[in-house]
């Protein structure tokens, strides 16, 4: 007879959930790529070389996003 509060079982459900949460994580990064993509297009950044953009987005990132739209903004 199984016990109501059976550890081996939560931790089954538990790596259960987990699987299904990364899963969806996959799923929603996909989706994210796709739409920051359009984006990215819409604005003509397809001509920048992938290995350019990657090192200004993780600049902005380092900088911040306020600062970064702050250093850009014509003055």
């Amino acid at each position: 007879m199984p016990r109501k509060n059976d550890p081996v079982d939560a931790l089954k459900k538990l790596r259960e959930q987990r699987d299904e949460l990364a899963a969806r994580e996959a799923k929603l990064r996909d989706e994210a790529a796709l739409v920051l993509g359009q984006i990215l297009i819409e604005c003509g950044a397809e001509t920048i070389e992938p290995a350019q953009l990657r090192q200004v987005v993780r600049a902005a990132m380092a900088l911040g996003m306020e600062e970064t739209l702050k250093r850009l903004a014509p003055a």
